[in-house]
């Protein structure tokens, strides 16, 4: 835990909430600026709490070591369970952390599990909540996620956006200007520092890839996977629409039940493990075009000017498309087909970068709160109860 001392030595303890992989590469850029500040003699010090919610090491033990992440103050270890039974235990272990040491903020980031249930826990117990990347939404309720995001904004104090669109959302949820802080995006600011260590994974030269002649595929919504044949005709089209070359799939846990009684029946596709950060965003960075149903993914591909295929019918980060190189294709196998089309004769969008994300959100972010944080503001936070929040309405 990392600890500072202000002119009026007065410590402002925040806890920050890491609970499944995303989370951790949006983290990651808060606690190296929370670190600079603590170099200049800022008061701010941090508790980092790992919920366990992803508690497998191929998918997060991993992602803490590559970006240099501490090990956490506390690990909830929740592990595997129904929605309900992951979100029940991670409000009671983590109301027990508080009620043995209450921390000045509970901040979130994302919409995960983790970050809905971590931001009741904290609010019932008076301690106030800071969203990062708060506001986003994709209108679709099928989505666990969505259910996250709107259930968290109710409750959340201060809110850190990636976007103009998400103050809107917000906006019209009733939240004031004085609690919006737009500021980027925290999983571009790790991306960019960690450009240049980006490195090929152990089966690069196996497969014989060369940039820019292969194709990256994630699939892990229920929509996409949790349906053989459904999985099976998508992957065809994948199949048949990349011209013969390579495709690459890192096979999320989810999707890999479905994925044995298909192994053989689609010619040039490689099932691989699940990939550290440093490897999957090389074969992103790399790769002549991604077709996912992630959301992270397709600001990642944005910056680094990537074509996306995103196999969904909406998405929270409409920045993606409208500006970036993401498309919407649905989750219908026949739409791959005109879109890989386009691609294969080169004629994708190029897209440009969104504002702000520019590798300084943290930075921003930090210096909020501190300004946020100070003795008036802990006073005032603690008072700003859900007299705040219902003014919000819930907005799709």
């Amino acid at each position: 835990m990392a600890v500072g001392t202000d002119r009026g030595g007065t410590m402002k303890s925040i806890d920050l909430i890491a609970g499944a992989r995303p989370n951790f590469m949006k983290i990651a850029p808060i606690i190296d600026a929370i670190k600079e500040a603590q170099a200049r003699g800022s008061s701010l010090r941090y508790r980092l709490i790992h919920t366990g919610q992803h508690y497998d090491k191929a998918m997060s033990g991993g992602f803490f070591e590559q970006l240099g992440i501490p090990e956490p103050d506390v690990n909830l270890e929740v592990g595997s369970g129904t929605q309900a039974e992951q979100t029940a235990a991670i409000m009671v272990r983590y109301e027990k952390v508080l009620l043995d040491q209450k921390s000045d903020l509970c901040l979130v980031v994302g919409d995960v599990t983790s970050t809905m249930a971590c931001s009741i826990a904290a609010r019932k117990l008076g301690v106030p909540v800071a969203h990062v990347e708060g506001g986003i939404r994709s209108g679709d309720w099928t989505m666990p996620e969505e259910i996250n995001r709107v259930v968290t904004d109710s409750i959340t104090n201060w809110f850190f956006t990636t976007s103009e669109k998400a103050n809107e959302n917000l906006r019209r949820s009733g939240v004031t200007e004085d609690r919006l802080f737009f500021v980027g995006n925290t999983m571009i600011d790790t991306l960019l520092k960690q450009m240049p260590r980006l490195r090929p994974p152990t089966f690069w030269a196996e497969l014989g890839l060369q940039a820019r002649q292969y194709f990256v595929v994630t699939l892990h919504r229920p929509a996409n996977v949790d349906g053989e044949q459904q999985l099976l005709r998508l992957l065809q089209a994948i199949a048949a629409g990349t011209g013969g070359l390579p495709v690459v799939f890192p096979v999320h846990p989810r999707t890999a039940k479905n994925l044995r009684e298909l192994q053989g029946q689609i010619p040039g596709m490689h099932y691989v493990d699940p990939q550290s950060y440093l490897e999957f965003n090389y074969l992103v960075k790399h790769a002549k075009g991604v077709i996912t149903d992630s959301g992270g993914i397709t600001e990642e591909t944005t910056v680094m000017g990537v074509p996306c295929l995103t196999l969904r019918d909406n998405t929270e980060r409409p920045e993606t498309v409208s500006v970036g190189t993401n498309e919407l294709i649905g989750t219908n196998p026949a739409n791959l087909g005109p879109a890989l089309k386009r691609l294969m004769e080169g004629r994708w969008k190029k897209g440009t970068i969104p504002e702000k994300w520019d590798g300084q959100a943290a930075v921003r972010i930090v210096a909020e709160l501190e300004r946020l944080l100070s003795v008036a503001g802990v006073a005032r936070a603690s008072s700003t109860s859900a007299a705040a929040s219902p003014r919000l309405k819930v907005v799709a």
